[in-house]
């Protein structure tokens, strides 16, 4: 009898293993598939990103703001560049503060393009400065005002959207000034 019980929990072992396996296969495809689904669907991953892209971008037109008030010789320029500053430094202290409320780690990313852009303006003499300066900062506004938009249509999040109904006219509004002085200068 002893041999036959034993052939009879082999034969039990490999039934169970043969219906086991296939079906974690199944599973196992499914959660990545569904992980994959989550990781490009997954709001918190993409108010992170909103936030470090956004955050950046602000430190870089606040540095341009303060190259352009020491080095442009235009008042105009001057002028908008400090109101601009002030904005973004506002911008910069709520970014941080939802950030820090999230527990999102606001780090640098790309930040070899960022300095190559400000070098470049820092290399330009008070001549072309201020029509470099003009589009760098259209250019970054443009980029802050996408990233403004994007967010607003892929967050359900009050605070970001206040942040954003809070802070987008503002930036328009400064985008339709430096493209003015852009008028002017060429």
């Amino acid at each position: 009898m002893p041999p036959s019980k034993s052939s009879f929990l082999k034969a039990i072992c490999i039934v169970i293993l043969i219906i086991a396996i296939p079906s974690c296969k199944k599973n196992e495809s499914l959660e990545m598939v569904n992980s994959k689904y989550v990781l490009t669907k997954n709001s918190e991953e993409i108010e992170a990103y909103f936030f470090i892209a956004t955050a950046n971008v602000t430190k870089l037109i606040i540095s341009k703001s303060q190259l352009a008030q020491h080095k442009s010789v235009k008042n105009t320029i001057k002028d908008v560049s400090i109101k601009i500053e002030n904005n973004q430094n506002l911008l910069l202290q709520e970014i941080n503060k939802i950030a820090v409320k999230k527990l999102i780690i606001i780090n640098e990313i790309n930040s070899t393009v960022t300095r190559e852009d400000l070098y470049e303006l820092v290399d330009k003499g008070e001549v072309s400065f201020d029509k470099s300066y003009i589009n760098s900062i259209i250019k970054s506004l443009s980029e802050q005002i996408e990233l403004f938009e994007s967010i607003s249509k892929e967050t359900e999040d009050m605070e970001v959207l206040n942040l954003v109904v809070h802070y987008l006219p503002k930036q328009y509004e400064f985008l339709r000034e430096a493209k003015k002085i852009k008028k002017e200068i060429n």
